[in-house]
């Protein structure tokens, strides 16, 4: 599996991508990948690192793993390419940004924007197969993804953690141990299984930017394509 993707967190990550479960972790996901579709894209499996290096991040959206579907997946949490239709967790999540911050959408599900200004979309696992929900849970993802919020814990900025999902809440107790000021809004999930459980009307992003203007920090422009 290419790491090259990590850029500036490799260095922060390099004592877990020498364990031996890692080592298992990219022989598996090699061995998916050589047996038929894998999402997202090889190259595109830590676009979320490129984007919003270590010393940038300001907000965390923590999902659950990558869309499954064809076109839809490419290494951000919940985002799509430009032109590509918007997935049903996407539209409810714009869903909420509209009430919450009266911002309107448009129909671009891209959200590199938002990358861009500091909010990490990370997913608890990072591949899936093509038509298979939540395929590569057990091939050790999470693991790594829990080394990557323990090193968000040790960065000194503030950091708003938005946990949709149960997988994503299960990152919950490492991100309160961290020394720094961090915010955790948790609710279900955005999909529409669960999104009327709690999602709308948690207002995630208000909340965010309330608890970064707090601290010092600019607000998100939540505006997508912004």
């Amino acid at each position: 599996m290419d790491l090259s993707g990590l850029g500036a967190w490799a260095p922060l990550l390099h004592d877990e991508l020498q364990k031996p479960y890692f080592s298992s972790l990219c022989a598996r996901v090699d061995e998916a990948c050589a047996a038929g579709a894998v999402y997202p894209p090889a190259n595109d499996r830590f676009a979320a690192f490129a984007l919003t290096p270590p010393q940038n991040v300001r907000v965390v959206i923590l999902g659950q793993d990558p869309y499954h579907e064809p076109e839809q997946a490419h290494g951000l949490a919940f985002s799509v390419r430009p032109g590509v239709k918007l997935p049903p967790s996407l539209m409810n999540i714009y869903k909420e940004l509209q009430n919450d911050l009266g911002i309107e959408t448009g129909q671009s599900g891209c959200l590199a924007a938002w990358a861009r200004q500091g909010v990490f979309l990370l997913n608890t696992v990072l591949s899936v197969v093509a038509g298979q929900a939540n395929s590569h849970k057990d091939f050790g993802w999470q693991t790594f993804t829990d080394a990557v919020v323990d090193v968000i814990g040790q960065l000194p900025q503030p950091v708003a953690f938005i946990l949709w999902g149960a997988q994503a809440q299960k990152k919950a107790a490492a991100i309160r141990r961290s020394a720094y000021p961090r915010l955790i809004v948790s609710s279900p999930h955005p999909s529409p299984l669960s999104a009327y459980r709690g999602f709308f009307g948690s207002r995630p992003f208000s909340r965010a930017n309330a608890f970064l203007t707090a601290h010092g920090e600019p607000a998100v422009d939540w505006t997508p394509g912004a």
